[in-house]
């Protein structure tokens, strides 16, 4: 595990989400996919995808209506508005009103070197949902701690070298035998760990 890339990786998703940006991709490794895929699961990134040097296509959530299907539409919901959505599918009616599920190939590279991981940052209220990322255990200092240790942080006061978790929706992932995980799921199951990253 190097920690080292970890560290690029926190400030470049640091910049990138000051920066604006939508989309953006790091260096494909074990430890990065498990942390994005955790990342992604507390509602930090919108999507996590692997492809090549160019980022993949977006993808198509739904298609768009005809002028007179949103005409029909915005007149039955003006006069029965319980008429204007289909009824729930039922055993009989199989077909989906919303069109069949289109399936897009993201072109992986073969060679591992040219492999990138892409996120989706998201945004709340014109401000980043991801404000800062940044290191616990350093190369230069690893910490290790026991699940007694990490309730004393969930719960907001300081366990030797880490502080207490203060900030709503903050969220530390601690590397354990079983994954990464967060601390909150660390307590639960009383798994210790090396904590990683501490993002808010």
């Amino acid at each position: 595990m190097s920690l080292v890339n970890l560290a690029h990786v926190c400030s470049h998703l640091q910049n990138a989400s000051k920066a604006r940006l939508g989309v953006t991709s790091i260096p494909v490794s074990k430890l990065h996919v498990r942390l994005m895929l955790q990342l992604q699961k507390h509602g930090f990134l919108s999507s996590v995808t692997l492809g090549g040097p160019t980022p993949p296509l977006p993808f198509v959530l739904q298609s768009q209506s005809s002028e007179e299907e949103a005409a029909a539409l915005a007149s039955k919901l003006a006069n029965e508005p319980w008429l204007a959505y289909p009824a729930p599918e039922t055993a009989s009616n199989k077909k989906s009103t919303l069109g069949e599920e289109k399936v897009y190939e993201v072109q992986v590279p073969a060679n591992p070197a040219r492999r990138r991981l892409w996120l989706g940052l998201k945004y709340w209220n014109n401000e980043p949902v991801l404000n800062k990322m940044e290191l616990i255990s350093k190369p230069t200092r690893r910490i290790w701690v026991g699940s007694e240790e990490l309730g004393v942080i969930t719960r907001s006061r300081r366990s030797g070298y880490i502080a207490g978790m203060t900030r709503p929706g903050e969220c530390i992932f601690v590397s354990t035998d079983r994954g990464i995980l967060e601390a909150r799921e660390c307590v639960e199951r009383k798994l210790g760990g090396q904590p990683l990253a501490r993002v808010y």
